[in-house]
């Protein structure tokens, strides 16, 4: 199964241009070496106390970054959310690594459309099978579940899925549905962690209950899918 391309090639362009400009930004201020969570670490303390003077600044520098990374397929989302939670505590980091990871997502996603459709298909031609055949049964389902409970990696969805008969805005959609339980997840572990003074304070309850959260999410992500569809078939 295919998806139309588009007919527009100036939209393409227009598309490509933003990737290539966040591409070459992101190694311009050699963003994947600070996407560790050693470097961010160490950077903790001076980055909180800039976001106390400039905090609008703040949060529009994190969220290009975070667009940037999950544009360009960068290790280092989790590090990222994490961070976010951290500096924005958990409202408000939920908020913007939501809309900022599914927008890089969705940058990544019309990059491969575009550009790279014949080269996944050639290389990944086994897994676009189990895609095809899920997306055949349950169409843009199949893609919240892959968000919810990732059987594939986070990059490697956007870019298969560009080759599937789905609309981009519904690839979006379902993208920012199926990740928002995870993304929770880790926004709320970043905002214990940022409270970390010591190691003592590893075995604070609040600490524990997000690291038994991370662990426990996977198990609760597969109850959850089979849940609703056993609902939608019902």
């Amino acid at each position: 199964m295919t998806a139309r391309t588009g007919r527009l090639p100036f939209g393409r362009i227009i598309v490509v241009a933003i990737l290539l400009s966040l591409f070459a930004a992101a190694f311009a201020f050699d963003l994947p070496h600070y996407l560790t969570l050693d470097a961010l670490r160490e950077r903790q303390i001076a980055l909180k106390a800039y976001q106390t003077a400039h905090p609008s600044l703040v949060i529009a520098g994190f969220f290009l970054i975070y667009v940037a990374a999950a544009a360009m397929s960068f290790p280092g989302a989790t590090v990222l959310t994490l961070l976010g939670g951290a500096l924005f505590g958990f409202w408000q980091g939920l908020f913007v690594v939501s809309f900022a990871s599914t927008i890089g997502a969705t940058l990544a996603f019309l990059l491969a459309r575009y550009l790279l459709r014949d080269w996944i298909q050639k290389k990944y031609y086994k897994q676009l099978a189990i895609l095809n055949a899920g997306f055949e049964k349950e169409g843009a389902f199949y893609l919240f579940a892959l968000r919810l409970m990732p059987v594939f990696p986070f990059f490697l969805v956007n870019i298969l899925t560009s080759v599937m008969p789905i609309k981009t805005r519904s690839f979006y959609g379902a993208s920012q549905l199926g990740m928002l339980p995870g993304t929770a997840v880790y926004v709320y572990a970043g905002t214990e962690l940022g409270k970390l003074q010591s190691v003592s304070g590893i075995a604070s309850p609040s600490l524990i209950a997000a690291f038994v959260l991370l662990g426990l999410f996977p198990l609760l992500a597969k109850k959850g899918i089979s849940y609703i569809r056993n609902r939608r078939q019902a």
